[in-house]
């Protein structure tokens, strides 16, 4: 291995280098003022380190961020460029990020990996790590989608007293976004295969990372409401991401008192429409866990089709 040294990423001189590497890494593509908003906010959570030859060029980096709602809990990433594989580089790097971490009392370490991406599986099982969980991409061409059949849908359940709306209707109030964290905190951790596990562990901390970021889109937040008892009842948020000519389904989800009624599909399809019609989209693309079928089933009824997936693994840490 040639000779490396590894430091703390600076913005200004690595940011854009590493956006460009979170773009391979995850399914969304990430620019270097996204991701350095995006360090600002959250950088008291995060850990971080590149690994760089002696000529300053970066071969790779490790980026671990602590869990809202779980202290102990470390998500990370990893990466090392394509011709410096196999060298002690990886290693290196997963070794600083352990320690580092256990300074910081972290006791459990995840990572989701391609399901394409046999070295990386093979990397992460050979130090420990088990899979939690396996979810896919689906994505749906928006030119190509025709929303009218569902018109029938949406009538009927408004005339059952359903208000379908959305976040900027609502005027974004401090609120309006509580309720849309108890809707998308307690229907996200019923979703077939998450097992309970909360996204966020205050209201605030939802304020902060959802309604306080760049993304957020309050038009693109669609909200049900039951005008009977004013219980908000389902939800559908989506948003376009800088620089990006594909939209982004985050979440659908429905109170479970109030499934089988179709709701989903009906504030699904409010929110590819606004996707269509104001974000300028041309496509969409979403995210499932293998176990939540009941979603998975509706996006395929819109049309979506599936992308490759990744792997979610986990490891407790020796203490």
């Amino acid at each position: 291995m040639k000779s490396t040294v590894l430091r703390p990423a600076e913005p200004e001189r690595d940011f854009a280098q590493l956006a460009a590497w979170f773009s391979t890494l995850e399914d969304e593509q990430s620019t270097e003022p996204s991701l350095k908003g995006w360090y600002e906010k959250h950088r008291e959570r995060i850990i971080q380190m590149v690994a760089e030859d002696e000529q300053g060029e970066l071969l790779g980096f490790y980026w671990a961020t602590h869990g809202r709602s779980e202290a102990d809990l470390a998500t990370f990433y990893l990466f090392v460029k394509p011709g410096e594989r196999g060298q002690g580089l990886g290693r290196r790097l997963y070794e600083d990020l352990v320690r580092a971490v256990k300074v910081a009392q972290t006791k459990r370490l995840r990572i989701s990996i391609w399901d394409t991406c046999a070295e990386g599986l093979a990397f992460a099982e050979r130090r420990g790590f088990i899979e939690r969980r396996h979810q896919f991409a689906m994505e749906l061409n928006l030119d190509a989608f025709d929303d009218r059949p569902y018109d029938e849908i949406i009538a009927r359940l408004k005339g059952e007293g359903f208000q379908f709306t959305s976040m900027q209707e609502l005027g974004n109030t401090g609120e309006a976004q509580h309720k849309l964290f108890v809707l998308n905190d307690t229907t996200s951790a019923e979703t077939p295969g998450v097992d309970g596990e909360h996204s966020w562990g205050s209201f605030e901390d939802f304020q902060k990372s959802v309604c306080q970021s760049d993304w957020y889109k309050p038009g693109g937040q669609m909200v049900v409401i039951d005008t009977a008892t004013g219980a908000w009842v389902a939800m559908s948020a989506i948003t376009r991401l800088e620089g990006n000519d594909c939209a982004y389904n985050l979440f659908t989800g429905v109170d479970k008192l109030y499934r089988g009624r179709k709701l989903a599909q009906a504030v699904k399809v409010l929110a590819l429409r606004y996707a269509r019609d104001v974000l300028q989209a041309d496509r969409v693309r979403t995210h499932h866990n293998t176990k939540n079928l009941p979603m998975i089933a509706i996006d395929r009824r819109l049309g979506y089709t599936q992308l490759p997936g990744t792997f979610l693994l986990e490891k407790m840490l020796e203490q």
